[in-house]
């Protein structure tokens, strides 16, 4: 089967989640922004994400969509090292927004929070991974 290419800009700008693996091994799943070249993670002291980046932080992630109606497959997959860094309430605006669309008075109160309450009391934090490497895949088939 050949590859195909694809905007992988574009298919990192959708709503998709990513499944993020740390040392230990762990994966959990995420939501993301994909901007300046990074993916950016939010997370605080109520994960154990954020310990286990500061003990490590290697990071692997792979971002994947397949839908069986249309045949289409793609595929990212990223490696790097996260880094910590402060909350800043315009990203997190930008990230929430793509998932839980542009009202924030639609928003649960979960999600909300993020964008009132001070990251220095909450613990909000950013991790940023800039890939060291990334594998993009088009596996794209016709039905």
């Amino acid at each position: 089967m050949a590859e195909r290419e694809f905007d992988v800009d574009a298919f990192l700008a959708q709503p998709l989640t990513a499944r993020v693996a740390t040392n230990g091994p762990t994966v959990r799943p995420t939501w993301f922004l994909w901007e300046d070249g990074c993916f950016w993670i939010l997370t605080g002291p109520w994960a154990k994400l954020l310990n286990r980046v500061r003990a490590d932080p290697a990071i692997a992630l792979v971002v994947d969509a397949c839908d069986l109606g249309t045949g289409m497959v793609r595929q990212v997959i990223a490696r790097g090292q996260a880094e910590v860094m402060p909350f800043d309430v315009p990203r997190g605006r930008r990230k929430l927004s793509r998932y839980l669309g542009a009202d924030d008075a639609e928003w649960d109160e979960r999600f909300r929070h993020y964008l009132l309450d001070d990251p220095a009391v909450s613990g909000a934090v950013w991790l940023r991974v800039r890939p060291e490497s990334v594998i993009a895949k088009d596996l794209s088939y016709s039905v």
